[in-house]
């Protein structure tokens, strides 16, 4: 049956694979974008997640659209990479609301829903950098560790309702972000990665859609690295 699915950061890279993935499935699929831009088929909702207001107001289209989110695929994030000594409060801040706290924004908006329907699939998308660390990404790696603590936090406190609550950790992917890098950058990059090359988007998607799926109902509290073996499982 056709899905109530909402994607934050819906419009490109990795969050426009994940829409359209669930939208060649049959299912309802909503993205929230902050400019626009959204996948053919989708329903595309203005929303900046830093924005309480714009939540709820976003979380009402939706519903009026679509029905109850079932399936929410937090995408949503930005960077601001610097080095420790460089990093600014703003810096700090911007990434750590956007990231960690518009999740937790979205998460626990969408779980009311899934309450009432006893049901409900929260997939969260992390990086291996929360995981691993990364030299001048102290906000960006703190917020996608915080990412794995709220997901397993979240599969303990709504598992009874058969809410499910999983981590996707990608790697190095194919985006706009990692196209202007050098091919000296990226050769050093991949030299990193076991399968040496980069992760398409639909791969991510591809383990995003499978934890959504009737196959994965038995599965909460993981994180699934889709990162090529740079991460080995840590």
């Amino acid at each position: 049956m056709s899905r109530s699915v909402l994607v934050t950061g819906g419009n490109r890279g990795i969050g426009r694979a994940i829409a359209e993935a669930f939208l060649a499935q049959g299912d309802k699929v909503a993205v929230t974008t902050r400019n626009g831009g959204a996948p053919e088929g989708a329903l595309d909702v203005r929303c900046d997640i830093t924005d309480p207001d714009a939540v709820e107001a976003a979380f009402a289209q939706v519903e009026e659209a679509h029905g109850p989110v079932e399936v929410l695929v937090a995408n949503a994030g930005v960077t601001k990479d610097t080095l420790l000594l460089r990093m600014s409060e703003d810096d700090w801040n911007t990434v750590i609301e956007t990231n960690l706290t518009g999740t937790f924004r979205v998460a626990k908006r969408a779980s009311k829903g899934m309450l009432r329907q006893r049901k409900g699939r929260l997939i969260f998308i992390s990086s291996v950098v929360g995981l691993l660390g990364s030299a001048g990404q102290v906000n960006y790696a703190a917020s996608k560790a915080g990412l794995v603590g709220m997901a397993r936090s979240l599969a303990r406190e709504l598992g009874s309702r058969s809410i499910t609550a999983n981590v996707v950790a990608p790697g190095f992917v194919e985006t706009d972000m990692t196209a202007v890098l050098t091919d000296d950058q990226q050769a050093k990059i991949k030299d990193q990665v076991p399968l040496g090359r980069y992760a398409s988007p639909d791969e991510i998607a591809a383990a995003v859609t499978w934890l959504a799926g009737d196959g994965a109902a038995y599965v909460t509290g993981a994180v699934i690295p889709v990162d090529g073996g740079l991460g080995m499982g840590h």
